[in-house]
């Protein structure tokens, strides 16, 4: 039994597809059990993340956990995890973690939750990917409502990845030991900036999108109506200042699942209706 936490997530919700499609035993940890719609044979289970005496049912049984940073008690809960005879733990992090920067506030959550797995004890496999394609599902209320799509950082290239291969990666990475102690960092196949993104969704659509580029001065007010203000400034520090490149291209999905990453415009074909 494998224990998936985020369930109903971009990523959880691909970690749970791959390892039903493995025929693997699946624990799926959501708000709510009665109302999940999970695929079939998965387990819906409740727990509080932040609240780790309350995932003592849902780790009962479970041989590998896979878990999302950032709660309140990260030592706790793997600490919990141990106490329950968890064998393995597949971390989803982020590329910012490597700098160690605690100044910013997301590589914060991000190296803290890390720290809090290894001195654990528990073998663990950590998740760096780049950005992820269904980020562009942000742009969705503006394409709906109209033509053009204003984006913050428009020089900024990614090679985004498509949640789906993470939950591929993080597949293999819960069934194996061949990735134990290893830092996984899943891309997409080629770096984009957004102006190419808003081309490829518009073509998936069949419509003229045009694209908008903000000015920094322009973003920032747009990001601080939704965002608090040290997330903001994180994304500044990434994308701005230039301490997080999410430009490389990596040979990591092919490497663990055998198979090339999807591409953007796979993505946008799969998630079309999404955005009309």
């Amino acid at each position: 039994m494998i224990l998936v936490t985020g369930a109903m997530g971009n990523v959880g919700a691909e970690v749970v597809r791959a390892l039903v499609a493995d025929g693997e035993p699946v624990r799926a940890l959501v708000r709510n059990p009665e109302t999940a719609s999970l695929p079939d044979g998965v387990e819906p289970v409740a727990g509080d993340l932040n609240r780790p005496e309350s995932m003592t049912a849902a780790l009962d049984g479970a041989r590998a956990v896979f878990l999302l940073p950032g709660y309140a008690d990260m030592p706790g809960l793997v600490a919990e995890a141990r106490r329950a005879g968890v064998e393995r733990v597949v971390l989803l992090s982020g590329g910012s973690a490597g700098s160690g920067d605690m100044t910013n506030a997301v590589t914060r959550f991000m190296v803290a939750s890390e720290s809090a797995v290894r001195e654990s004890g528990l073998p663990w496999t950590f998740l760096r990917p780049s950005a992820f394609m269904s980020n562009a599902l942000r742009w969705a209320p503006q394409i709906r409502s109209g033509d053009r799509v204003r984006v913050p950082f428009p020089d900024v290239q990614t090679a985004s990845v498509d949640p789906h291969d993470i939950g591929a990666v993080a597949a293999r990475a819960l069934l194996s030991d061949d990735y134990r102690g290893e830092i996984l960092q899943p891309t997409g196949p080629v770096a984009m900036p957004p102006a190419d993104q808003v081309a490829v969704l518009a073509k998936a659509l069949g419509r003229d999108l045009e694209f908008v580029g903000l000015t920094n001065e322009e973003a920032r007010a747009d990001l601080l109506a939704t965002t608090p203000a040290e997330y903001v400034d994180a994304f500044f520090d990434f994308y701005v200042n230039g301490t997080l490149d999410e430009s490389i291209v990596r040979s990591t999905v092919r490497d663990v699942t055998g198979r090339a990453p999807r591409t953007f415009e796979q993505w946008a074909q799969a998630h079309a209706d999404d955005f009309r």
